[in-house]
């Protein structure tokens, strides 16, 4: 046999497996074994995947590099447990740049109790030096409405009005029996309670607020978004 050629087609074998495009199934899979790798604070697959020149973006605004973001890799305390599953992945692979957007679908246990959290995440992965890794990830919590209160509908009486932003800008509280709603622009909303005191509107990011004058009477209604206010003063 011809030893060249032998060494000729194993070569050209292994260049071809290190320019072959990754697929989604195996993006799927890695990414999957970060979020396993949670839980325990296993930084390795962490390592391996997130080159070091990285960007990371999380849910909560931070922007981390690797080296703060492994630093981030820790086990989680007793009592807490948890899974991330990964689920309606996306992907456009593009010579050696390849995308996966999907959706991180979270539940964790602490002592007992489940909370469960959605998020959007888009991870950008490069191959370099025949090794593909994520150069730059952001994250995004979906919004969910509040855990439901319980009104009092004794106080609605004091929440009916019309409110007033400026000139010519108007909206306008009302109750339909025991459900309050707010109205602009001939648009009806129902304001549901979180607490007696302040609501929300179903799919609606922010909060309603009823705020009480030294009176005793109820002489704004606060729109607050991000954790600050618009105020509507009330006219009438």
């Amino acid at each position: 046999m011809n030893l060249p050629l032998v060494t000729f087609f194993f070569t050209a074998t292994i260049a071809h497996a290190a320019d072959a495009p990754i697929t989604q199934d195996e993006l799927v899979r890695r990414t999957q074994e970060l979020y396993d790798a949670l839980v325990p604070g296993n930084q390795a697959p962490w390592k391996k995947y997130f080159a070091d020149d990285c960007i990371f973006a999380d849910e909560k605004g931070r922007l981390f590099d690797k080296l703060k973001l492994i630093a981030d890799i820790t086990p989680m305390p007793a009592g807490y447990s948890g899974t991330i599953k990964i689920e309606n992945a996306q992907s456009r692979i593009i010579g050696n740049t390849a995308v996966l957007s999907y959706d991180a679908d979270e539940t964790e246990t602490i002592f007992g109790q489940k909370l469960k959290a959605r998020y959007h995440v888009t991870d950008t992965w490069l191959q370099r030096n025949e090794n593909w890794q994520i150069i730059a990830s952001q994250a995004h919590r979906y919004y969910e409405d509040p855990a439901m209160g319980k009104a009092d509908p004794k106080k609605f009486a004091d929440y009916i009005g019309t409110y007033e932003l400026a000139p010519g800008q108007t909206r306008s509280v009302m109750t339909e029996g025991n459900k309050l709603f707010v109205e602009r622009n001939s648009k009806k909303e129902q304001l549901f309670p979180e607490t007696s005191e302040i609501f929300f509107r179903k799919g609606v990011e922010g909060r309603i607020l009823f705020r009480y004058a030294a009176t005793g009477k109820v002489d704004a209604l606060i729109d607050r978004r991000n954790n600050e206010d618009v105020i509507w003063r009330k006219t009438k």
